[in-house]
């Protein structure tokens, strides 16, 4: 057996305290995107955009894909927020068939004072939560040697 097959109660109270810990700043999120007056998944949207790594096109596909939504549900949260005038459709640098999503500037300046906010909350509670991550790895690591 590879000391995976069984779980101890230690297992199973590192892994609530992790998934509390995660719901906690999840919590957190929500509430400041509210707060800020915009939808959390408005919110994830645009910290999707913004946060692409070089050479990844921001289709709304691929926004779906990052954020774990259906296609049409990413259509919808883009027209929401292209109204809000936080974003703006463009074609494709290389395909003009392509439709790239774009910050504006006022999409802009909404995701900096959320990231700001979010980066504020995880230095309060970043260590904790780091904590609990490693408590996991830990218990799963003794798990796997034995």
């Amino acid at each position: 057996m590879n000391g995976y097959g069984d779980i101890s109660l230690d297992q199973y109270r590192a892994l609530a305290e992790f998934r509390r810990q995660i719901r906690q700043f999840l919590h957190f999120s929500e509430a400041t995107a509210k707060e800020h007056k915009i939808e959390p998944h408005q919110h994830q949207l645009l910290l999707a955009v913004h946060g692409l790594p070089d050479g990844i096109k921001p289709t709304i596909r691929e926004l779906a894909t990052r954020l774990f939504i259906q296609h049409h549900s990413a259509v919808e949260l883009v027209n929401r927020l292209e109204v809000t005038g936080a974003i703006k459709r463009t074609a494709g640098v290389e395909d003009k068939r392509e439709v790239w999503i774009r910050l504006t500037p006022s999409g802009r300046a909404i995701l900096r004072r959320l990231a700001l906010a979010h980066r504020m909350e995880l230095d309060r509670s970043g260590p904790e939560l780091a904590r609990a991550l490693n408590s996991v790895l830990r218990h799963n690591r003794k798990a796997a040697a034995l």
